[in-house]
C-alpha cells in the first residue's frame, strides 16, 4: 500500500481522505449521519477529513465529537474569498487565459454532456474534448499552487471575455450561442465557486499525498482534491453519489434562462464525466443514480450500487405484525414541499371516502425552511379546508408532538403509509417505513421501485385517481397489508442496515488498494518496487508504533481557507 506509516494508529490498515462538503464533521449538515457512522464503524483504518463548509452558521455549531480513529481534520469555507484580490502578472495572465479558454471551449462544445443526456447518444462520442476539459482543469490547478487563490481570475473579465467567445465559436452549443453579457456573469460565478477548492494545496504530500486513498462522500466541489490528488499524486480516488450532483442541478436550474441553463449544464456534465473517468470505483445510492452516472460517461465496469444504512436500532421494539393504529387511517410522514406533491394526495382522498367513508389522512412532518416552504405548508392546509370542510379528514402534525413523539410513533400510526412525490431521489421515508413494518402505497419516482420490491403498491405519480385506488385496496384488506408490512421489515434489515453500508465501503477500501498500482513512493530509481519501503510495524498493534496524533482543524493557504486547531474528540462549538 502506498503512504508513509508516519502517524499511523496501531493496527490501522488503511488511511482514508475523507472528502465531505456541507456535512461531516460539522453539527448540521447534508450527509452527515451516514459519514459519521461509516468513519465509527470502520475503527479499523485511519480517516483524514477535508471539510468544505457552505456557510458562517454551519462552522460557529462547530463539529460532531470524533472516534479516535480521526486522526486530523482539515476544514475550508466554501462560502466565501476573504483575501484581496491579487493581480497575475504577465505570465501568469497569459497562461489563464489559455487553461480558462480551454476550459470555455471543452464546455460550449456541441455534443457536451449537458447536451446529449436527452438525446440516446453517448456522452464520450468526442474524447478529444474530455481531455481537452481535464487539462485545462489541472492547468489552472498548477496555476493556482503556482500564484494562489484563482477566486478573483475566475470572475474577472477575462473569463467572461473567454465564455463569451467559446459561445460565439463555429460548433458551439446552439442554446448558448444567443448567451448575454449578464449570463456570462452568472455563470462564471458558478463556475468560480464550483472551482474554488483548485486553490487549496490539500493534494500535497503532508495532505491527500499521504493518504492510501480518497474518498469523495459526492461529486461537484467535493471532488476537487480528489481529482488533483490522483493526478499529481497517483492517489486512487472512491466516489459516493447518493444524489447525483449533475441531477441536482439540472433541478435547480429550472427557472434560469436557457442559455445560462446550457452553459450551466455542460460544465457540470463535463467535470462528472472527468470525475467518473478518473475515479477507480463510484458508489451510487441506487440503479437509479447509477443510470444517471452510466449517460454521463461512467463504466460500468466502476459502478458498485451501495444502498444508504439506516439506524434500524430505533425501529427494533417495534412488532409489525402487532398494529395499534386507527386501521382507516392513512399516514404521510415527510418535509411539505412542492416536490412531495401534497396536493395529489389530498385529491385522491377525496376519491378514497368516496369508497371507504372512515378513512382520514394524518400528514406529520414540518414545511421546507424558509417563507416558501411556510406559503406552501399553508396551501396545504387551505386546500384540506376547501376540500373537506365539515371533516375531520385531515390532520396536520410535527414530529415531537404528544402524540407523535418520534419517527417510529409517526409511521405506526396508521394503517398505511402513503408517498405522493412528484419528485424523488432515494426515499428515506419509505426505508423509515419499511422498518416500522407499514405497508405503503408511492408514485414511481426515482428509486421507489427498486426500494419496495415488490413489498408495497406502486401506481403513476401526477395520478390521484390510481393512488386512491391502490390505497382504498389496502384499506379493505388487513391481511394483506400485514403481510406486505413484514415483507417491507425484512427486505429493510437486509439491505438498508448501516452495517451492510459499512461492510461495503470496507470490502471496496481493500479491493481498490489490491488492484491499485504501487505509489511513487515505493518505487527505486530505476521504477522498481523498493523493499521495505513501509515497514510491517506500522500495521501491527504495540507499543513501537507511533502514537496517534491528536485530530487538528486547519488549513493549507490561500488566506481564506485557514483555521485554528481544536482539541482531539471535541465539537469546536464557539
Amino acid at each position: 500500500m502506498g503512504g508513509s506509516p508516519k502517524g499511523r494508529l496501531g493496527g490501522a490498515l488503511v488511511r482514508i481522505g475523507l472528502l465531505t462538503e456541507g456535512g461531516y464533521p460539522y453539527v448540521d449538515g447534508e450527509a452527515r449521519l451516514w459519514c459519521d457512522r461509516l468513519v465509527r464503524g470502520l475503527g479499523h483504518h485511519e480517516f483524514d477529513i477535508y471539510a468544505l463548509s457552505r456557510s458562517r452558521s454551519q462552522e460557529d455549531e462547530g463539529w460532531v465529537e470524533l472516534p479516535p480513529q480521526v486522526r486530523r481534520v482539515i476544514t475550508a469555507p466554501l462560502w466565501t474569498v476573504e483575501e484581496e484580490p491579487r493581480p497575475l502578472g504577465r505570465r501568469a495572465r497569459r497562461r489563464f487565459k489559455e487553461y480558462y479558454g480551454e476550459l470555455a471551449a471543452a464546455i460550449c462544445a456541441a455534443g457536451a454532456p449537458g447536451e446529449v443526456l436527452t438525446a440516446d447518444a453517448d456522452v464520450f462520442a468526442d474524447l478529444s474534448e474530455a481531455d481537452r476539459f481535464g487539462s485545462a482543469l489541472y492547468g489552472l490547478a498548477e496555476l493556482a499552487r503556482e500564484e494562489g487563490s484563482l477566486a478573483h481570475a475566475l470572475r474577472s473579465e477575462a473569463a467572461v471575455g473567454a465564455l463569451e467567445r467559446a459561445c460565439r465559436a463555429p460548433g458551439a452549443l446552439r442554446a448558448a450561442r444567443t448567451a448575454r453579457v449578464p449570463e456570462l456573469l452568472a455563470v462564471a460565478a458558478q463556475m468560480e465557486r464550483t472551482l474554488r477548492p483548485l486553490s487549496l494545496d490539500w493534494y500535497m504530500d503532508d495532505g491527500l499525498g499521504s493518504v492510501d486513498l480518497c474518498h469523495a462522500t459526492s461529486a461537484g466541489p467535493t471532488v476537487l482534491p480528489g481529482l488533483l490528488a490522483r493526478h499529481f499524486r497517483g492517489v486512487p480516488l472512491l466516489v459516493t453519489e447518493y444524489g447525483v450532483q449533475l441531477r441536482a442541478h439540472y433541478l435547480a436550474s429550472a427557472t434560469v434562462s436557457a442559455p445560462e441553463r446550457a452553459l450551466l449544464a455542460a460544465f457540470h456534465g463535463r467535470l462528472a464525466a472527468e470525475t467518473y473517468r478518473q475515479a477507480a470505483v463510484i458508489t451510487p445510492g441506487n440503479l437509479h443514480a447509477r443510470r444517471w452516472q452510466e449517460r454521463c460517461g461512467a463504466d460500468r465496469a466502476k459502478l458498485r450500487i451501495v444502498y444508504p444504512g439506516l439506524a434500524e436500532a430505533r425501529f427494533a421494539d417495534l412488532d409489525g405484525t402487532a398494529d395499534r393504529a386507527d386501521p382507516h387511517t392513512l399516514v404521510w410522514v415527510g418535509r411539505v414541499e412542492p416536490a412531495k406533491d401534497l396536493p395529489s394526495l389530498l385529491h385522491s382522498l377525496t376519491q378514497i371516502r368516496d369508497a371507504e367513508p372512515r378513512a382520514r389522512l394524518r400528514v406529520i412532518g414540518a414545511p421546507a425552511d424558509g417563507p416558501e416552504g411556510a406559503r406552501h405548508l399553508a396551501h396545504c392546509e387551505a386546500l384540506a379546508a376547501q376540500l373537506f370542510p365539515d371533516e375531520a379528514a385531515v390532520s396536520f402534525e410535527e414530529l415531537g408532538g404528544p402524540e407523535e413523539p418520534g419517527l417510529a410513533e409517526a409511521y405506526t400510526a396508521g394503517a398505511v403509509v402513503v408517498l405522493s412525490s412528484a419528485v424523488e431521489g432515494f426515499p428515506v421515508s419509505l426505508v423509515e417505513a419499511m422498518f416500522c413494518g407499514r405497508p405503503t402505497v408511492s408514485t414511481d419516482v426515482g428509486a421507489v421501485t427498486e426500494v419496495i420490491g415488490g413489498t408495497g403498491l406502486v401506481v403513476p405519480a401526477g395520478d390521484p385517481g390510481a393512488l386512491a385506488q391502490a390505497c382504498v385496496a389496502l384499506l379493505r384488506d388487513p391481511e394483506r397489508c400485514a403481510r406486505l408490512g413484514a415483507a417491507a421489515r425484512e427486505r429493510a434489515l437486509e439491505l438498508f442496515t448501516v452495517e451492510q453500508n459499512v461492510a461495503a465501503f470496507d470490502a471496496i477500501y481493500l479491493d481498490i488498494l489490491a488492484h491499485s498500482p504501487v505509489r511513487q513512493g515505493a518505487l527505486d530509481t530505476v521504477g522498481g518496487p523498493r523493499p521495505f519501503t513501509v515497514p510491517a510495524e506500522a500495521y501491527v498493534p504495540g507499543s513501537w508504533t507511533t502514537p496517534p496524533e491528536r485530530p487538528t482543524r486547519h488549513a493549507h493557504v490561500p488566506s481564506w481557507a485557514k483555521s485554528e486547531p481544536v482539541a482531539a474528540g471535541k465539537g469546536a462549538a464557539r
